[in-house]
């Protein structure tokens, strides 16, 4: 099983971002994104389950899409309306019909003036 994260970068605030998963090898029942900023744990962003159902942190409510592509193993997150708050590195997630937990490599979102 892969994980392959794409899309980040760097942004002023106010702006977007669209970060892009795609896993192979597998079906993925659940897939999600956290993030981890400097000098903080890991934290949930949002997730999506098979049937399109989605579920997102307070801090991203209203701001952050998340969708998949069954087809095509994606799971994607559009990122509007960014805070400089939002700076982390992001990681997907994805959990398996056997409940395996995989994860991606990260890529990084910097929102700064």
């Amino acid at each position: 099983v892969q994980l392959q994260a794409s899309g980040g970068g760097s942004v002023q605030p106010g702006g977007s971002l669209r970060l892009s998963c795609a896993g192979s090898g597998s079906i993925f029942r659940r897939m999600g994104w956290y993030r981890q900023a400097p000098g903080k744990q890991r934290e949930f962003v949002a997730s999506i389950i098979i049937s399109g159902t989605p579920t997102y942190a307070d801090s991203v409510l209203g701001r952050f899409t998340i969708s998949r592509d069954n087809a095509k193993n994606t799971v994607y997150l559009q990122m509007d309306g960014l805070k400089p708050e939002d700076t982390a590195v992001y990681y997907c997630n994805m959990r398996n019909l056997r409940d395996y937990v995989y994860w991606g490599q990260g890529t990084q979102v910097t929102v700064s003036s």
